[in-house]
């Protein structure tokens, strides 16, 4: 009997086989009964001392009856008389029911209930559709001919983030997806953005020169000093310049578009003391036209700078405060043509070789004034958001988004990934209302504003619901910019999601030779992406991707020319078949999480990369201890981070071991499995920096002191001897990596009976 209860309670109560009648369970849990005594035992319980034996405490006396009526001839004579006159009345009521059921006698399908039709048990993702029924059902909906009429209905010529364009976008969004029988809500932020008033300068030798392009969220006003050329403004590249005895200090730095984002530009800059920072596309790397302007932003993160950390409701009450992503120097853009007039008239010392033809790096009497004007408003922004729920984990969710605005036309940066979000919305939907598809868990669609000042609507969803999205959605899929190229198939994402992207690649079938044309590239994320946020702030698996030229960038992104027909010449006219390869592949990876039982998330790939990363800590500690043994406390051993890579090791294994002897039929298992998987990205959050200061948290793919790879440079400063290292600091620092991942390590083992406590 105990092993039913146990079987019984493993599925929440609820019985593999119903009986006509459901007994209810008692508050302690176990089975009701249901007790039938026999008049016997009856008998034997009111024959003692008890009740019954008190209720017959007169029993010598003469029943009422025959006390008040005797037993007299006459009164037997009337009860006769009274009994056979009850009898005939009966007999006759009876006759005449049996006659008229003979009249109107029903037919046999009136007068049988009908039996109730068979129980279903819904535990399972799709009683009726297995994994490739599915996958075969969304390759019929998603069609290239569907995709033209989405882009047409879709594209736009004005739609800034906040502005009548792109709140138009939102209503069409909206409406789509209540056609699409979705649930569907809204989210409002009011965020703060710069935007140009009137034009921005740049004067040189004399020279006045304006421009349309701007860059989001520099500083303002006039600053003048001597232009030096800096390749593409890397790390590297000031290194050059450092080891050039070139003086940086106060300097307008002149830099190409390209390699890193704007912001990183601009904050290697600020690390030089510089003053400002100039960006222009090279003639060379770039096909845009000598005068087309550029767009961006130059916050170093993601969200609104000016609400760092929470979420920017209407009527917050939060202190003002800045983000400290927030650039200090003035930073702008400026045409080919501008910089070209600029590059040709500069002096000083000749530029590495490697840098191309350029012959001068400029002097500090190559005196240039930048004037910037950018003034900062409040925008209302709003992000749309439709829901096909679960069948059996509702409350667990993939999010799949797309960024809606753009600076001009933006038909790659934004388009094509809103026509894929809305296409893969009404083909799922569909597979649910029409095909007998019912997923496991919830599907989120995304539609996001505010991506072109840095994710701003993403970032800041994330920031107000961050307490219930970091319990319930163990996945978010981007599909900002999937269309750029055609020859190469680059992706970013989680570790934990590599191997469901390898088996995604391999059944994608894309309807032409495209899968034959395309090199796959697994690249690091980048921090533009508004998968990012979702990976490194909220410790949600993530993934962006993107069909591209190889190396080469699309050229036409922060431009007015990002436009169909430039899209067009990018992907030789392939736009429509790319954009349906790139919705199945979406579609897979999202189809997939919701559909299996256990989720596809393989926690052994994050294995490889600690162990990796471990070595190479160790590698540098030997050598800070054989070149600086005096700057290395001898207390202090690699011996705790090994124990804990061991930790997350054989965590890692049991739980692969535990899925494969899991019973897939028991609910709840699946769901403390699933769980265990879903906290192993968010416990490499480090729980030690605030994420008001610090907000990307993450130890291997986030950004800030207490990541690896700070732990790494640390090392590298201690063994040179660097003024700015610091051996206290970095034991903080390793002690704090440490357990964080041992901490990740001890969620992932599951109860607290189960950790090895090998430290």
């Amino acid at each position: 009997m105990d092993n039913m209860n146990q079987k019984v309670s493993s599925f929440n109560g609820e019985p593999h086989s119903y009986t006509r009648f459901n007994l209810t369970q008692n508050m302690e849990g176990d089975n009701s009964q249901v007790e039938m005594k026999l008049s016997s035992d009856m008998d034997e319980e009111v024959g003692g001392n008890g009740t019954a034996e008190h209720l017959n405490h007169n029993s010598n006396r003469k029943p009422y009856v025959a006390q008040k009526l005797g037993r007299t001839p006459k009164n037997l004579c009337f009860m006769a008389a009274a009994t056979l006159l009850i009898f005939i009345i009966g007999y006759l009521i009876g006759y005449l029911v049996h006659r008229k059921k003979d009249i109107a006698q029903p037919t046999c399908t009136n007068s049988v209930i009908a039996p109730a039709p068979p129980f279903v048990d819904e535990r399972g993702s799709a009683p009726v559709l297995d994994w490739d029924d599915v996958k075969k059902l969304l390759n019929e909906k998603l069609s290239t001919s569907n995709f033209e009429t989405v882009f047409s209905e879709f594209s736009s010529s004005n739609h800034q983030a906040g502005s009548p364009g792109d709140e138009d976008l939102a209503n069409k969004v909206h409406r789509k997806f209540k056609e699409y029988g979705m649930k569907t809500w809204t989210d409002e932020h009011f965020v703060k953005v710069q935007v140009l008033q009137g034009t921005n300068k740049v004067t040189f030798k004399g020279q006045m020169m304006e421009t349309q392009g701007f860059l989001s969220y520099s500083a303002s006003g006039p600053v003048a000093g001597g232009v030096l050329y800096a390749y593409f403004g890397r790390e590297g590249d000031f290194s050059d310049l450092r080891n050039k005895n070139i003086n940086m200090s106060g300097r307008v730095v002149l830099v190409k578009a390209g390699m890193i984002s704007f912001a990183e530009k601009v904050a290697n800059a600020a690390k030089v003391n510089a003053s400002a920072v100039l960006i222009y596309a090279d003639p060379d790397d770039y096909s845009i036209g000598e005068t087309t302007a550029l767009y961006g932003h130059v916050h170093m993160g993601s969200g609104d700078p000016y609400t760092p950390g929470f979420p920017s409701f209407n009527h917050t009450q939060f202190p003002p405060v800045e983000s400290s992503g927030l650039p200090k120097i003035v930073a702008q853009t400026i045409t080919s043509q501008m910089a070209t007039n600029i590059i040709r008239q500069l002096q000083g010392p000749e530029a590495p070789s490697r840098w191309g033809s350029l012959s001068r790096l400029g002097s500090e009497d190559d005196v240039i004034t930048v004037e910037v004007n950018n003034v900062l408003v409040e925008r209302k922004i709003n992000n749309v958001f439709g829901v096909i729920k679960g069948y059996v984990d509702a409350d667990r969710y993939v999010v799949i988004g797309a960024q809606r605005d753009a600076w001009g036309a933006g038909f790659a940066k934004s388009t094509v990934g809103t026509s894929i979000l809305m296409e893969l919305a009404r083909s799922i939907s569909q597979m649910v209302e029409n095909d007998g598809f019912k997923p496991r868990r919830s599907i989120v669609f995304a539609s996001w504003s505010g991506g072109e000042y840095g994710s701003i609507g993403a970032t800041e969803w994330l920031e107000g619901y961050l307490s219930s999205l970091s319990m319930k959605a163990f996945s978010y899929i981007d599909l900002d910019g999937a269309v750029t190229g055609r020859r190469a198939f680059k992706v970013s994402a989680s570790p934990l999601m590599y191997t469901l992207i390898d088996g995604a690649l391999n059944e994608v079938n894309p309807g032409c030779t495209l899968h034959l044309l395309f090199i796959f590239r697994l690249e690091n994320m980048k921090q533009e992406s508004a998968a990012y946020p979702f990976l490194a702030f909220s410790g949600i698996p993530s993934l962006s991707f993107r069909f591209s030229n190889g190396n080469l960038d699309y050229q036409y992104f922060g431009t007015n020319l990002d436009t169909r027909e430039k899209l067009n010449i990018a992907t030789s006219n392939e736009v429509p078949q790319l954009a349906q390869t790139a919705a199945q592949f979406a579609g897979q990876i999202a189809l997939r999480l919701v559909h299996d039982y256990i989720l596809r998330l393989d926690v052994q790939k994050y294995d490889k990369i600690i162990r990796t990363k471990v070595a190479q800590i160790n590698r540098k500690v030997a050598d800070v201890q054989r070149l600086q043994p005096q700057l290395w406390p001898k207390a202090l051993t690699m011996q705790w981070l090994m124990s804990a890579y061991g930790s997350y090791s054989r965590a890692s294994r049991n739980l692969e071991s535990d899925k494969k002897n899991s019973d897939l039929e028991d609910v709840e298992m699946c769901r403390i499995i699933n769980d265990r998987i879903m906290m192993v990205e968010r416990n490499l959050l480090s729980p030690y920096v605030s994420p008001y200061e610090s907000p990307f948290r993450h130890i291997f793919l986030g950004s800030g002191s207490h990541t690896v790879a700070a732990l790494l440079d640390h090392l590298d400063a201690l063994k040179t001897q660097n003024p700015e290292a610091d051996a206290n600091q970095f034991r903080n620092q390793f002690a704090l990596a440490t357990w964080t991942l041992q901490g990740c390590a001890n969620s992932l083992a599951g109860n607290i009976w189960s950790l090895d406590n090998e430290i």
